[in-house]
C-alpha cells in the first residue's frame, strides 16, 4: 500500500490542506468543518486581502485601516485588519469586486445575515441578493451607474467566466480620481437572511464608495498584467433599526454540526457558553432530540424532513435544554452541506431567544398546530393520554404517574424493550422528568 504512488500523492496532498487549513485566520471550531475547496477558496481569498492591505500601506490605508488609524494613532497588522472587532458597528462590512466577487466581509455579517464569514468570502454577491436587485446592485458596481447588460442566468460562484463576463476593465486614467463624488454610492438591497425575518430576506442600505483594488497581479487574456480595477467599498446596515430584543441577543449566536440524523458533532465556543455542554458532552448522547423539549420535538422533525428534502429548515424556534436543567429557547436555521453531490453534514445557525419571544412564537404555533396545553403529547403520540413521567394538564401538581409503561399505542411493551432509543418517544424517555 505505501508504495502505490496515487495513495502517496493523496496522503502529501491531504497533509499540505491540512498545514494550510492551520495557517487560515479563523477559529479552530470553523476550520475543523471546512472541506477541501473551502480551505483553498479562503486561502486565495486570504492572500488577495493580504496583497490588498500591504499594497495599501505603501499608498494609503484601506477602509479598515483608516478605522484602526484613528483609534491607535498607528498602521495595524495584517490580521487586524481584516479579523478587528466591529460589534460596536450597527451592520457590517463588505467589499466586492467588479464582477461581483465578495473580496472581504467582517464576521459581523453573521449577527445579521446568519452566514458566516467563511460562507461567503470568495464568493458571488448575487447568491445573497434578491433576483430583483440584483440589476440595481450591478448598476452601482459600475463607476457611470451604467454596466453592460448581463446575460441571462444570474452569475455563480462557481461559473468563473459568468462572473467576469459582466465586468469591464478600466485603466485608471480613464476613470474619475479616487475621492470624486461620483464613486461614492449609497443603496438598498434585499439580501438572504437566515435570521428572524419572515421573508427570508433582510433589506440593507449599503453606504460606500468605489476605491481601487491594489496589489491583485490580474492578467488579461494576452498576458499582460492588468491596471488596479474598482471595487465596492461599504458600510451595510438594516434599513430597519434592530430592536432592544435582537441587540441583547445578537452577539450570542452559535453554530452546531450534525450527523443527517441530528446526532451533534461539533459546537462552536459562543454554543458552549450558551448551553454549557463541551463536545463531548454533546456527541455522548444520542440523536440530539434528547435536548429538545417534548412540546417542540414533532415541530422540529417536521422541519428536519423539511430540510432533508429542500436543503434548508427554515426558521425553527424550540426549546433546548442547557447543562443545568433549563430550557433556553433558541431561533435556528438548519440547511445540508453537500459533498460530490450528496449529502454529508447539517449546519446549524442559532440565535437565543428571551422567553417572552420564545412565548410569542409558541403562541403563534399553536393557532395552527393542535398541541395541547402546550405540551404535545397528544400531537405527537395519537393519544389523547398522558404520557408516564409527565404530568396531566387536568391534574394538580404531584399526581404524575411513575409508570414505566408506554402509551396504549406500544402495547405495553417496557421502555427496553418496546421503544427504540433513537425515536421521538425514546429520546424523550431518556430525558430526566425533573426538567418538566
Amino acid at each position: 500500500g505505501t508504495s502505490n504512488p496515487s495513495k502517496r500523492h493523496r496522503e502529501r496532498l491531504n497533509r499540505e490542506l491540512e498545514r494550510l487549513a492551520g495557517l487560515l485566520p479563523f477559529p479552530e471550531e470553523v476550520v475543523a468543518g471546512l472541506d477541501k475547496l473551502s480551505v483553498l477558496r479562503l486561502s486565495a481569498g486570504y492572500l488577495r486581502a493580504k496583497s490588498f492591505f500591504s499594497e495599501s500601506r505603501h499608498e494609503k490605508l484601506g477602509l479598515l485601516g483608516q478605522q484602526l488609524h484613528c483609534q491607535t494613532g498607528r498602521e495595524a497588522p495584517l490580521h487586524l485588519l481584516i479579523f478587528t472587532d466591529l460589534q460596536a458597528l450597527n451592520g457590517f462590512v463588505l467589499v466586492v469586486t467588479s464582477e461581483g466577487l465578495i473580496f472581504y466581509s467582517s464576521h459581523t455579517i453573521q449577527d445579521y445575515l446568519g452566514f458566516h464569514q467563511v460562507d461567503v468570502m470568495h464568493q458571488s454577491v448575487f447568491e445573497l441578493i434578491h433576483t430583483e436587485d440584483q440589476q440595481e446592485f450591478r448598476r452601482n458596481l459600475h463607476w457611470a451607474l451604467n454596466p453592460p447588460h448581463a446575460p441571462e442566468g444570474e452569475p455563480s460562484a462557481e461559473g468563473g467566466k459568468s462572473l467576469s463576463s459582466s465586468a469591464v476593465t478600466y485603466k485608471p486614467d480613464q476613470l474619475p480620481p479616487e475621492n470624486s463624488s461620483f464613486l461614492e454610492r449609497s443603496f438598498v438591497c434585499r439580501f438572504r437572511c437566515l435570521l428572524d425575518n419572515s421573508s427570508g430576506f433582510l433589506a440593507l442600505n449599503l453606504q460606500g464608495r468605489l476605491k481601487f483594488l491594489h496589489g491583485q497581479n490580474k492578467r488579461s487574456e494576452d498576458g499582460s498584467v492588468l491596471p488596479p480595477q474598482l471595487a465596492l467599498f461599504a458600510i451595510s446596515t438594516p434599513l430597519q433599526p434592530p430592536s432592544i430584543l435582537q441587540i441583547r441577543t445578537k452577539n450570542m449566536i452559535f453554530r452546531t454540526k450534525h450527523k443527517l440524523d441530528f446526532t451533534p458533532l461539533a459546537c462552536d465556543a459562543k454554543g458552549k457558553i450558551v448551553l454549557g455542554y463541551t463536545e463531548a458532552e454533546l456527541r455522548m448522547c444520542g440523536t440530539g432530540y434528547q435536548f429538545i423539549h417534548a412540546a417542540d420535538m414533532l415541530y422540529c422533525a417536521e422541519n428536519h424532513v423539511r430540510m432533508m428534502k429542500t436543503g434548508e429548515s427554515g426558521l425553527t424556534v424550540f426549546r433546548l435544554l442547557t447543562k443545568e436543567n433549563r430550557w433556553k429557547w433558541v431561533q435556528a436555521n438548519a440547511r445540508l452541506v453537500y459533498k460530490n453531490g450528496k449529502p454529508e453534514y447539517i449546519i446549524v445557525t442559532q440565535r437565543p431567544l428571551v422567553d417572552e419571544e420564545g412565548g410569542e412564537h409558541l403562541r403563534k404555533r399553536s393557532m395552527h398546530l393542535p398541541f395541547t396545553f402546550a405540551t404535545g403529547e397528544a400531537l405527537l403520540y395519537q393519544s389523547a393520554y398522558p404520557l408516564p413521567g409527565f404530568p396531566d394538564p387536568f391534574q394538580s401538581k404531584g399526581k404524575t404517574s411513575k409508570s414505566k409503561k408506554t402509551s396504549h399505542s406500544q402495547g405495553g411493551h417496557s421502555q427496553k424493550d418496546g421503544i427504540n432509543p433513537s425515536s421521538l418517544l425514546g429520546a424523550m424517555m431518556r430525558q430526566d422528568k425533573a426538567v418538566y
